[in-house]
């Protein structure tokens, strides 16, 4: 029998609130964090508004000295992972240090850190850039700097596969869990690349919603109106541990990470491929996993960005995979709310999926106004549902063709 992977922790630093219930309050009541860009003049931008976090005070936080050491990624999921941490419970001593392990993952990583001595070195010339420059882009340096400010010695890496970073990331750490590599491991995503370089760069490839006038009604995922994705940061971060190491430290268990599975589409370096084919094997793969049939799947938390191309294929997946279920199965973007985290997205989705079985309440897909023939399933538009949640699958899709699914399920004590 295989080690059961249990979900004991929860944080989130993301646009819809500085911790777990304030996202959750904000989700479940159909609000929008998308508003115009405040960290830099975005005035000579096709794009103007993104998911920006509010109120995040990194010095007031951290101290001044260590937050000026930190590229903003590495502030939020070391945020995230205090909140996580302090929820579970779970202190780190010498007797359990060297089995926990920390996989947050980033599509970007430091690019804020990366401008910012560019712009100095252009300007001001080599001997002004600085020596932490390295160490503070480096996209693993979330999973190490968390590592070091809480002494975990077990497994620890970075994993970057876009979109589907964070996702991948709590996929890897059940894997390391059930193998026996760690009992508990740190997992999620952070991101922070809403800066004025990666936004333009966003833009003219022609992903990024430009409805400017009204942000809120930017993200409009399955929308016939939809045009684009809108940018959002933060970070998510989840604690996993083997049920047994839960169990023995009486922790609270939200849930449990049933299935997981990843594919890539071999297709096109942005695009997905439009039959769709390796996404949907992806979603079955994971229920393979689980041990579930499609039927059972209360939910499905959708990768849902906003994009014509993305949300078109992502239907026609749900379509293999489910048949004609997929007309009767909930599914959410929650993307219409909090933006695109890019590789901090699957995390704080994660996290939603957990809430949604916990509470009972599947969260909407907002501005969901105008139906597209293409996209013809049932989106929870612009309402939350009250329905009893035991099994939600979780899709993230990335750049370079990355598939990865997740099944999470109610927690249910042993028969035996």
């Amino acid at each position: 029998m295989r080690t059961r992977v249990v979900i004991t922790g929860l944080g989130t630093v993301n646009p819809l609130g500085l911790d777990v219930d304030t996202t959750w309050h904000q989700a479940s009541n159909g609000e929008s964090g998308i508003r115009p860009i405040t960290s830099f003049d975005a005035d000579e931008h096709k794009t103007r508004i993104a998911g920006e976090v509010k109120g995040f005070d990194p010095e007031e936080r951290f101290g001044r000295k260590d937050a000026r050491r930190m590229d903003r990624f590495v502030q939020f999921a070391t945020a995230a992972t205090e909140e996580a941490l302090d929820d579970a419970q779970l202190r780190i001593t010498d007797a359990n240090r060297d089995a926990i392990g920390v996989i947050i993952g980033t599509g970007i990583g430091g690019v804020g850190t990366f401008g910012a001595e560019s712009a100095s070195f252009s300007k001001k010339g080599p001997s002004r850039v600085s020596p932490l420059m390295v160490p503070m882009m480096l996209p693993d340096t979330a999973a190490g700097q968390v590592a070091i400010k809480y002494g975990m010695r077990g497994p620890n890496l970075c994993v970057s596969t876009a979109c589907a970073s964070s996702t991948n990331a709590i996929g890897e750490s059940t894997e390391m869990i059930r193998r026996g590599a760690a009992t508990a491991v740190i997992a999620g995503g952070a991101e922070a690349a809403i800066t004025p370089l990666v936004m333009a760069a966003f833009s003219n490839m022609g992903a990024l919603s430009s409805r400017n006038d009204d942000p809120t009604a930017a993200s409009r995922p399955f929308d016939r109106t939809r045009d684009g994705f809108v940018a959002g940061e933060g970070a998510a971060i989840l604690v996993l541990e083997s049920q047994e190491s839960a169990n023995d430290r009486g922790a609270k268990i939200y849930a449990e990470i049933l299935g997981y599975s990843l594919t890539n589409d071999a297709w096109h370096i942005t695009a997905p491929d439009p039959d769709a084919t390796s996404a949907a094997r992806c979603m079955s793969l994971a229920l393979q996993d689980s041990g579930l049939q499609a039927s059972q799947i209360d939910h499905l938390n959708a990768h849902g960005t906003s994009t014509p191309l993305n949300d078109k294929t992502e239907t026609s997946a749900i379509k293999q995979v489910f048949g004609d279920l997929a007309y009767n199965t909930p599914i959410t973007s929650t993307k219409s709310m909090h933006g695109h985290l890019l590789g901090g997205a699957g995390a704080l989705e994660a996290i939603l999926c957990v809430q949604a079985i916990q509470h009972g309440i599947i969260p909407p897909t907002i501005n969901h106004e105008f139906s597209d023939p293409q996209c013809d399933l049932d989106y929870v538009p612009n309402v939350a549902r009250n329905m009893p949640t035991r099994y939600v699958m979780s899709n993230s899709f990335g750049f370079g063709g990355h598939n990865a699914c997740l099944i999470i399920g109610a927690y249910q004590e042993p028969t035996s």
